[in-house]
């Protein structure tokens, strides 16, 4: 009866998530139309909210400029991760008949191109778009993984979940572990690339 309604609930989620995909396009796509109708005034708009370099570093507080080289160092093992998690896809995914994940689709870096940001506003842009992107693609190569190796959902409820999650067995059910565990990383093969 209760997987029956986490199913249900599951459903509900996929459903929800779907349309606001479909919502999330639509702006988008209006946003689009807008700047093809508007560009100039959304240019000269853009370049009267811009805020000068000079003016910006002058009022950012010292906590913030203190700060700034601990932030951006995390940059270079986030190239790291990147690197051997691609590699890792690359070589494993295959083997496992595990479609590999777009990398491309998690790590979207396009706020730069905003007319209303400094120089240091679009490098934070990049950077927070990059690592965000990056925990995203690394979330969803991890949960194939664990979809394919150990398909069991935790004890405890965890803070963030994985796609792949909700397709995982209950804790505890070792006779539908054993049952399922084949059937579970077979319906990796079908994800979609």
């Amino acid at each position: 009866m209760e997987n029956k309604k986490i199913n249900s609930i599951i459903e509900q989620i996929k459903a929800l998530e779907n349309e606001l995909e479909t919502e999330a396009h639509k702006e988008y796509e209006k946003f689009n139309c807008e700047i093809s109708q508007k560009k100039e005034q959304l240019l000269e708009m853009y370049k009267s909210n811009k805020e000068g370099l000079f003016k910006y570093l002058a009022t950012a507080p010292l906590s913030f400029m203190l700060t700034f080289p601990i932030v951006w160092s995390v940059l270079f093992p986030a190239f790291i991760l990147d690197l051997f998690v691609t590699i890792y896809q690359a070589i494993c995914f295959p083997i496992y008949k595990i479609p590999k994940v777009k990398r491309g689709e998690y790590i979207v870096i396009d706020r730069h191109r905003l007319g209303y940001l400094n120089i240091i506003e679009k490098a934070n842009c990049m950077y927070c778009s990059y690592f965000n992107g990056l925990m995203g693609y690394v979330s969803e190569v991890a949960g194939r993984t664990e979809q394919f190796w150990c398909p069991i959902r935790h004890a405890n409820m965890t803070k963030s979940i994985h796609s792949q999650y909700y397709n995982f067995l209950k804790y505890g059910d070792s006779k539908a572990y054993r049952k399922n565990l084949n059937k579970l990383r077979e319906e990796l093969e079908k994800l979609e690339n």
